[in-house]
C-alpha cells in the first residue's frame, strides 16, 4: 500500500485529520516566507501531539542546525531542500533521522543516481522561485522505472492521485496545496478524500 504524506499542517485539527484518514505521515514546515510556514514552538507542540511520524521541511539549513531543530521539534525525520541540502541530508542520516531527498523535475529525465541510497528521492516540480508547494504537477513522462523507494509530489489532489500512483507506481506520495480550502488553509474532507484514494489501489 502506498505511503501516504500530508505536508504543511499548522494546527491540531490538520493533524487529527491526517492521522485519522489513515496517513503516514505530515509535513511541517520551517521555510521563512512560505504561506505554510509555522513556528518552531508550533512544531514542537504538533510532533508532541502527533500518532504519526513528523517530517520537517526546511530551506537552506545547516547541517547542524537542521539536525538540532530536528531534536528539538522531535521530529522523525526532514527534507533539506536549498543551499547545503546534500550535507544537511548525510548528516541526518548519521544522526538516524529519515530523509526525504528533494529532486526537482524541470524539463529533462528525471535521474535519482545521485541520491544515497540511505535516503528517499521526493519528485516535485521544478520552479525558479520557490522550493515546492507550487500546485503543479510535471511531465510524469519524465520519470523513468525507479528501482527503489520513491516519491511523488507537485500537484497531487483526491481527482488525480489514484491514477499518478497507478501509473507511476511509486512507493510514497505527497500534497499540501490542493488540500486547502484557501492559502495554508487545510480542508478536513479533502485530506481524508486523498489518502482513501492515494491508498485504494
Amino acid at each position: 500500500m502506498v505511503w501516504v504524506k500530508v505536508c504543511g499542517l499548522s494546527t491540531l485539527a490538520d493533524l487529527e485529520a491526517a492521522s485519522e484518514a489513515g496517513a503516514d505521515a505530515f509535513g511541517m514546515v520551517l521555510a521563512e516566507g512560505t504561506p505554510r510556514c509555522i513556528s518552531v514552538e508550533n512544531a514542537e507542540y504538533l510532533a508532541g501531539a502527533a500518532q504519526i511520524p513528523g517530517v520537517l521541511v526546511t530551506v537552506d539549513q545547516t547541517p547542524g542546525d537542521l539536525i538540532g531543530l530536528a531534536e528539538q521539534v522531535g521530529a522523525w525525520g526532514v527534507q533539506p531542500h536549498g543551499r547545503h541540502g546534500a550535507e544537511a541530508a548525510e548528516a541526518a542520516v548519521r544522526h538516524g533521522l529519515r530523509v526525504l531527498r528533494p529532486v526537482k523535475v524541470g524539463s529533462q529525465r528525471v535521474c535519482v543516481d545521485g541520491v544515497p541510497p540511505a535516503q528517499i528521492p521526493i519528485l516535485d516540480t521544478a520552479d525558479s522561485r520557490r522550493h515546492g508547494g507550487t500546485g503543479r504537477s510535471f511531465d510524469y513522462g519524465r520519470v523513468p522505472q525507479i528501482g527503489r523507494k520513491w516519491v511523488l509530489a507537485g500537484g497531487l489532489a483526491p481527482h488525480n492521485v489514484a491514477e499518478a500512483v497507478n501509473r507511476l507506481q511509486p512507493w510514497g506520495v505527497d500534497a499540501s496545496s490542493h488540500l486547502e480550502s484557501s492559502l495554508g488553509v487545510k480542508d478536513p474532507a479533502r485530506i481524508r478524500s486523498f489518502v482513501k484514494e492515494a491508498k485504494r489501489l
